[in-house]
Order: C-alpha cells, then structure tokens, then sequence
C-alpha cells in the first residue's frame, strides 16, 4: 500500500511546480498560411461519446490525428463529420491500438510501423496541406502500466520502452520534410522519448504556451491522476502561433490543438 500510494504521490503531482511562464499566443498574419492540427485519444471504449465528436467537430482543425479509434468509432466519425474532412483513414488494431487520420486536404498514408515493443503501432503520412508537404508521425506509446506490473515499477520500467519505440519510429521519417510527431505519449516532456525527439531538433509544443496544464486524468481511490501525456512537437521548420488543450469529451485524455506557419 505504501508503495502504490507513493507511486500516485508521484503521478498526480504538479508535472512543472516551477514551469516558466506561458508564451502569449500570436495572431496569425492574415497574409501568411497557416496550419492547425489536433491530436486526441478518444478512448476505445467510449465509440460515438457525443462530448469527444464535439470536441473535434468544434475545434475545426485541418488535420486531425487520433488515437484508440475501433471500427465502431469509425463508423461514429464518418457519420458525423464526413462533411467537415472530405479524407478520413482509419487503421484497426488490437484493443487500444487504433488509429486515425481526418484531413480537410488529401495525404498519404506512407506506412502503419509496428512497434519493437510489441505494444501499439505508429502510422506514417505525408499531408498536403496550406504550408506545403508535410510529415505527421502519429504514435501512442507503450503505457507506464500493464504487463502485470505494478504502479511502481510499472512507471520507472517502462521508459525504456518509450523511448527505443520512438527511436524506431523516427528511422523512417523523411528528413528532407518538414514534420510532426503527435500523440499519446504516456509520458510528460521529461519522458525519454520526448528528450530523444528534442535532441533531434522537435520540441514539444503545448509547455510553452500552456506549462501547467495536464491533458490525462484518471480517478482512483486514492485521488484522480494527471499528467500531460499527449504532444505536438515540430521541427525548425515550421513556428507555432499556439497550442491549447480544449476541454471538454468524455475520454480520459483531452484534446491538444496547435497552430503554425512557416517561419
């Protein structure tokens, strides 16, 4: 009990008791270009929660990335915002592994990569898009917890993981583009996989803007979990105006949405 009640201590702190402040948001130029993504984990078990299509539906983005998505979620999107994004491709996996894209523009799906772990695939795409070509990696990585462990050695044993699954993922980007990684991460921008990324030039997004928000909540009896888990993170090639959670959904993740230009 002690160690189980030290492990949600630990997750449900405060991720940045010291986080800088927030970077103001910038109005886009309304001569320039511009780009908003969004990336969700709409959950498995929730298929067609009217709160998580409202959600996507309000925050309007260009291109949208999900995670956890079901042929029953499929069904639910195309139903109800096929209007709104003309190119919709869904990937059904095992359990929690789906995944999603909802493009207003066309792109191409260039690959769905297992992971080395064994857990959740990542899937691959070049997007057409009001900035040009760009490069989207959309993961959700292993979860601290399952396998059998526990709270504790289920949190510190499963970074690792996190990170070899990114290292392999990011193998296959295309350096000659401008890119994205987004989603599930299950760890915050300390996380090693969000390092191994940020050593390689992408940044995540959201702390500048947003450094004390969580986009993942989780009630126990012990008191509700948070952590910011889901990212956005860009290359030098591209500058965000801003990134925002939107709240909202019926999902334990919320929403993450960001918006760019060239710089």
């Amino acid at each position: 009990m002690r160690l189980r009640t030290a492990a949600v201590c630990l997750l449900a702190a405060p991720i940045l008791a010291c986080a800088p402040a927030a970077r103001p948001p910038e109005s886009p130029p309304r001569d320039r270009p511009r780009l908003t993504v969004l990336t969700y984990n709409v959950n498995f078990g929730l298929a067609g929660a009217p709160g998580v299509l409202g959600v996507i539906e309000r925050t309007a983005a260009d291109l949208v990335l999900l995670q956890e998505t079901t042929p029953e979620w499929e069904a639910a999107l195309r139903a109800r915002l096929a209007a709104k994004y003309a190119h919709m491709e869904f990937h059904h996996a095992a359990g929690a592994g789906g995944l999603a894209v909802l493009g207003r523009r066309r792109f191409e799906i260039r690959g769905y990569l297992a992971a080395p772990s064994g857990w959740f695939p990542a899937a691959l795409l070049v997007a057409e898009t009001p900035l040009g070509p760009l490069q989207v990696l959309n993961v959700h990585l292993r979860p601290p917890f399952g396998g059998g462990a526990g709270y504790v050695s289920g949190y510190f044993g499963t970074r690792d993981v996190r990170r070899r699954e990114i290292a392999a993922f990011y193998t296959r980007l295309d350096p000659r583009l401008p890119t994205l990684v987004v989603g599930d991460f299950n760890e915050d921008e300390d996380g090693r996989a969000v390092r191994f990324l940020a050593d390689r030039g992408l940044r995540t997004v959201l702390p500048e803007f947003q450094p004390r928000v969580t986009t993942w909540r989780w009630a126990t009896s012990l008191g509700t979990l948070t952590k910011r888990l889901d990212h956005i993170a860009c290359d030098r090639r591209l500058r965000p105006l801003v990134a925002r959670v939107i709240p909202g959904g019926e999902s334990d993740h919320l929403a993450v949405a960001a918006t760019f230009v060239t710089p």
